[in-house]
């Protein structure tokens, strides 16, 4: 939020300068980014009028002016600007002036013809980038006086960066409670004027939906001169809050918003037929706003309407079929309370904001409608004259503001502090809160603008913020030096994170929310949770894989040239389980677990003379995997099963000690294709909480006695996988203590008669190695001979001679 000091002092005015009220506002959580002063230095200029405008004897677009400058004596001034004339009130740069810029003024003559001094526009005094002529001032400044002073230049724009919660400062009025509060300086009263009501006129408004807006008020004023010119002391606050000038009617709006934190909508009543009613949109409707769009409604967006169509977005934006213009004579001017979670989230939906729907999805003060429309009444008959009509006030349903209990005991607890409670009786009352005290306990009533206080450590906050956190003394924690046992076994976050780093991963950290496509075509989930209120459209919907996020990663490092990618991340997905109760933690129907997700792109390992380029594979990402799993890596199993986001003949199903973790595989073909990756990223994801524990090996005597390797070839059917030949040969092992000498099993060639498609040959190596006596051929073939009979009986092998 823009705003320049001047008008903040104008309702609380403290006796300190500017650097410590913005340190005071900083400290209070209304952060002050910029403190800028509004006009650059320059000094020397002062308010002139032009008197007489000649034509220079020499030059076709030069002119001679007589200036009076307040001295008595009129100064003759060559000016270019195409503006000049008789009787202009403009900025005069006197001899010795100096400009933005380190420019100097002095006595020169332009082709034959002395100058004393210059006429000044707009850019060249910094105050903007206007050099279209000169800057017209209001013609009841009196010559002479300085520019500074008769503009109030030497003024600072604030500009304050506002946490979510705090819309009741959203406004002049709201931060200057602020400053009261902050230091005890009086803050201004509202003033609410009387509005004579002129005519009976009245405008029929029907609320069709309560859950959309609680309070609706508006009034006729007819007869208005919209082309009436706004004074210059408000125009000058808008300019410097931010806003450009429109016109009288807008610009009343747009102050009053800003200086009370109402948002108005003025509309022009001749071009409503009918009345108006508030309701929900329907399908299909569309609506024409004020900055050109044209957006497409759904059921969950508030409008106003007439029998005749829609005329504005409700709490957002005016319609353009309703917009007043300088030729508007009639206008209805309307101000409501819309419930903030009616009004989230529906701007960003159609790509926008508005000043309106910032400060309505926060929480706009609802109690004070009737005396802010008395204000807006007011200026609009003072600028653009009229006669205005009763107010219609239709309170449906407000907010209940529950009384809030604080504790001081609890209070003292959490701040560190041994706060008095008449300390805290002032804190409150300075913010302007009713409360009571019962005992010790402070029962607040929160005000109607202050939609944030809801729970005891609101209040709190509000303590520590008025009583001054600086006050607050930065003690250490008194604390046991006593270091916790975490056990070995356990594989927690940081472990996995920088075992992925020792794999050459690096870590990212995407958005919860991602895209409804990546959900639908990378996990083929039709039906995500969707967010009510997304910070942008397309990011709409909780992720419930992680796998779209790293894939993006890739594709946005491959278009800046980047040829190896790995990445990772540790994160939270969502998905829907009927299963799930509410919990500390945890959202009926939501399950939140975690997964650990990675992705290779690009050569398997960085370019070197060593080793031939080759692209990352599938194994090279299951091996990362299993040095990842340590020890429990022997159990990791690869199940051939198809997912949407992974090529269906290279991906794998992940079992580990017989239970389902996640998926591995390369990314499908269409979607690298998409993502215009010139070959398939291999991906992976896991269930985090499947890793959570490791297994360490145990230690055994090693053995001093010679190990025999024996090959053995064997056909199988085509259809037998490696793997559950391993299990085979594992499992007998396991049940025949004979077989304990066998130490290993590697599988080094497959091979396929071309004349037949329905077998294969393996050909297996095995280590042997007695413990404690070296093995002699006739052990060694019965060894070969048990495991080659497990290998017929189970899967039909045959001896290949």
């Amino acid at each position: 939020m823009q705003f320049p000091e001047s008008w903040l002092r104008a309702w609380a005015n403290p006796e300190i300068d500017t650097d410590e009220l913005s340190h005071r506002l900083t400290m209070a959580g209304l952060e002050v980014e910029e403190a800028e002063p509004f006009a650059p230095p320059f000094s020397g200029v002062v308010v002139a009028r032009i008197l007489e405008v000649e034509a220079h004897p020499d030059a076709d677009k030069l002119r001679v002016c007589r200036v009076d400058d307040g001295t008595g004596a009129s100064v003759q001034i060559v000016c270019g600007a195409p503006n000049a004339a008789a009787g202009l009130v403009v900025p005069l740069a006197r001899v010795g002036a100096r400009l933005p810029g380190d420019m100097h003024i002095g006595p020169v003559k332009m082709r034959g013809v002395e100058s004393m001094g210059m006429l000044c526009s707009a850019r060249e005094l910094g105050l903007s980038q206007d050099h279209s002529g000169l800057l017209e001032l209001d013609s009841g400044l009196v010559p002479g006086r300085s520019l500074r002073e008769a503009l109030e230049l030497d003024d600072t724009v604030f500009t304050v960066k506002l946490t979510p919660n705090r819309a009741d400062c959203l406004s002049i009025l709201g931060v200057a409670r602020e400053v009261s509060a902050l230091t005890g300086c009086a803050l201004r009263a509202l003033k609410v004027p009387e509005v004579q009501v002129a005519i009976s006129d009245r405008l029929a408004v029907k609320v069709e939906a309560p859950d959309l807006c609680g309070r609706f008020a508006g009034r006729i004023v007819r007869g208005v001169d919209a082309r009436a010119a706004t004074p210059a002391w408000m125009k000058a606050r808008l300019e410097r809050a931010g806003q450009r000038s429109v016109s009288a009617l807008v610009d009343i709006s747009n102050y009053v918003m800003l200086e009370l934190g109402r948002p108005t909508h003025v509309f022009d009543l001749q071009r409503i037929r009918g009345g108006l009613t508030v309701r929900w949109a329907r399908a299909g409707e569309s609506l024409h706003l004020l900055n050109g769009q044209t957006v497409e409604l759904a059921p969950d967006v508030g409008v106003i309407g007439t029998d005749d169509g829609l005329e504005s977005l409700a709490g957002i934006m005016g319609g353009e079929a309703s917009a007043v213009t300088l030729d508007t004579t009639d206008i209805y001017i309307e101000a409501a309370f819309w419930w903030p979670e009616a009004i989230m989230g529906r701007a960003r939906r159609y790509k926008f904001s508005s000043e309106a729907s910032h400060r309505f999805e926060r929480g706009v003060d609802f109690e004070s409608i009737a005396e802010h429309l008395q204000i807006m009444t007011r200026l609009v008959l003072d600028i653009c004259g009229g006669q205005a009509g009763p107010i219609d006030d239709q309170i449906l349903r407000l907010p209940e503001r529950a009384p809030v209990r604080m504790r001081l005991a609890r209070c003292r607890r959490v701040l560190g502090v041994p706060v008095e409670g008449e300390a805290v009786a002032q804190v409150f009352s300075r913010l302007g809160f009713a409360f009571v005290r019962e005992g010790e306990d402070f029962v607040v009533t929160p005000p109607s603008a202050r939609f944030d206080l809801a729970i005891e450590e609101d209040l709190i906050e509000e303590v520590a913020r008025i009583y001054g956190f600086d006050r607050i003394p930065d003690l250490p924690p008194l604390a046991r030096a006593k270091i916790r046992t975490v056990p070995e076994t356990l594989y927690g976050p940081h472990a996995m994170r920088a075992a992925m780093a020792g794999l050459d991963y690096q870590e990212v950290i995407n958005f919860s929310f991602v895209e409804e496509a990546w959900e639908r075509d990378y996990v083929g989930n039709a039906d995500p949770i969707r967010l009510l209120n997304p910070i942008a459209s397309q990011l709409a919907v909780m992720r419930s894989s992680l796998i779209g996020g790293l894939l993006d990663n890739i594709a946005h490092n491959a278009k800046r040239k980047q040829s190896r990618v790995r990445v990772f991340e540790l994160g939270r997905v969502f998905s829907r389980d009927p299963r799930v109760a509410d919990g500390d933690l945890e959202v009926a129907g939501v399950a939140q677990p975690i997964r650990l997700a990675g992705a290779a792109w690009g050569p398997a390992v960085p370019e070197q003379w060593g080793e031939a380029v080759r692209p990352v594979d599938f194994f090279d990402v299951k091996r990362d995997l299993e040095s990842l799993l340590g020890a429990r890596g022997a159990g990791l199993r690869c199940e051939p099963a198809a997912t949407p986001a992974l090529h269906p003949g290279r991906s794998a199903r992940l079992l580990l000690d017989g239970r389902v973790i996640g998926w591995l595989g390369e990314v499908h073909p269409r979607w690298a294709q998409a993502l215009d990756l010139a070959h398939a990223p291999v991906v992976f994801e896991v269930d985090a909480r499947q890793l959570g524990e490791r297994v360490f090996p145990r230690p055994a005597e090693l053995s001093r006695q010679p190990v025999v390797v024996r090959d053995l070839a064997v056909w199988v059917d085509a259809g037998v996988a490696w793997q559950a030949i391993l299990d085979t040969l594992l499992h007998q092992i396991a049940t025949d203590v004979a077989l304990s000498v066998v130490k290993d099993i590697k599988l080094f060639d497959i091979w396929r008669d071309k004349n037949d498609a329905r077998t294969k040959s393996l050909a297996l190596r095995f280590w042997f190695q007695g413990q404690d006596a070296t093995l002699d051929d006739r052990q060694i073939e019965y060894c070969t001979q048990r495991l080659l009979d497990a290998l017929v009986q189970a899967h039909g092998a045959r001896l290949r001679s």
